[in-house]
């Protein structure tokens, strides 16, 4: 058996304030956010400068990490705000982001020259498919490398190999797959005018097709939305929990998991599954073996697609697509997290609708689920009330059993 290495960082996305505390409470050693612009996720909620500014210090405080996209594919009009946007981030105070995540040639260069003592990352929308890359983007004063991800195991040990020892290689393990040679995707801009590589996608990968009729002989067919068609582009999710040994041994210094879209409850239950994961391998093989129940039944209650092993193992095949349906498997809802503890009372902001006399589930970041039932509701005015309707309505509970502050609250779904 190989030595082991150095203990992978799990870094995780957060796409909003919330997201960011819950990935940093739930184990994360790192996460990844978006400001307001250049980031490839213009739909999710993203950072103003306040906020990143107070997740920053949040992080920061607990030895956590936190790295900034900038990794659009850059236009002219983008670079006079881009150099105003790096500005901004290297005179954040009291503390800035650990580094910067660049795919583009030309944003890489106007960070070094805006702020030359960066960490920079270069992004999986670089294509980065071989060792020569790396030693490009090295050459030029990069850290760290995200690998694309239609690498398998054996080219990432390969390209472990021939880089130098400092210079680290990042993975996406856990997430939605991208149709699109490393999520380069042209397919939004045609169908919608809505740039993917600006973060503007609108996910046609996700759409129902079918294939009109030949009209002539030999000519090829042409595919649109129809809702009697196939999801003819449509990935199942990667989740390599099961494969910890095969990713560490490979050399990958960084397991990411993609979904800045996605909810706390997401993040909590990726980030404390890995968490353990990492854990229990590191510290014994036959921990991580005794556990691997336990990954899978937590993973597999947050929102997921059904899940595949990418190309880790080799070049996938029609089954790790999905033809018959784009839908998510929802095993559990999120119903908030736990923000302030009052006389034995927990204050949420409701996330969705439940009923007082509910039995719900506490998911606690030390690895533990309790069974609570929900014995009285309060709104903000103190009177009592049966159920919750309005989103982000703020409510004080009283549980049958002990919640504590950033404890995630979630019921039983239907898949």
């Amino acid at each position: 058996m190989m030595t082991k290495r150095q203990k992978p960082e799990l870094l995780i996305p957060a796409g909003s304030l919330e997201v960011l505390k819950t990935a940093v409470i739930f184990g994360a050693d790192a996460v990844y956010i978006g400001g307001e612009a250049f980031g490839l996720r213009a739909k999710a909620k993203n950072f103003s400068p306040e906020e990143m500014a107070e997740g920053i210090a949040f992080a920061h405080a607990r030895g956590v990490k936190v790295y900034v996209t900038a990794n659009i594919l850059a236009h002219n009009s983008d670079l006079e705000a881009a150099r105003a946007y790096f500005r901004e981030l290297r005179d954040m105070k009291p503390e800035r982001c650990d580094a910067l995540i660049i795919s583009d040639p030309g944003m890489f260069t106007l960070a070094r020259e805006i702020w030359p003592e960066a960490e920079i990352h270069i992004s999986t929308q670089a294509n980065n498919t071989n060792y020569r890359t790396y030693l490009f983007w090295h050459g030029l004063g990069a850290k760290r490398v995200v690998a694309a991800r239609e690498l398998s195991l054996e080219e990432i040990r390969q390209i472990r190999k021939a880089i130098p020892a400092e210079m680290e290689i990042e993975c996406f393990v856990h997430g939605s797959m991208c149709i699109s040679y490393s999520g380069r995707c042209l397919l939004s801009n045609y169908f919608t005018g809505r740039d993917a590589n600006h973060g503007a996608c609108t996910h046609p990968c996700r759409w129902r097709y079918a294939v009109v009729e030949e009209t002539r002989p030999g000519e090829y067919m042409p595919v649109y939305e129809n809702e009697r068609g196939t999801f003819l582009f449509n990935s199942r999710d990667l989740c390599m929990v099961e494969h910890i040994p095969e990713l560490v041994q490979a050399g990958i210094d960084s397991l990411k998991v993609e979904g800045r879209m996605k909810t706390a409850l997401y993040a909590a239950a990726v980030t404390r599954t890995y968490r353990r994961a990492i854990d229990d391998y590191f510290s014994s093989e036959d921990l991580y073996q005794a556990h691997m129940n336990w990954y899978r039944e937590e993973i597999a209650k947050c929102t997921y697609r059904q899940y595949s092993t990418g190309f880790f193992f080799g070049k996938p095949d029609e089954n790790n697509q999905i033809y018959d349906n784009s839908t998510y498997v929802n095993e559990y809802i999120y119903l908030g997290t736990v923000e302030e503890i009052q006389a034995g009372r927990i204050r949420i902001r409701q996330r969705n609708k439940f009923f007082a006399g509910e039995e719900i589930e506490v998911m606690r970041p030390n690895g533990e689920n309790g069974a609570a039932f929900v014995k009285a509701m309060y709104n903000e005015a103190g009177e009592a009330i049966d159920s919750c309707p309005h989103a982000g309505q703020t409510v004080w509970l009283e549980l049958s059993s002990q919640a504590g502050k950033y404890d995630l609250l979630r019921k039983k779904g239907t898949r």
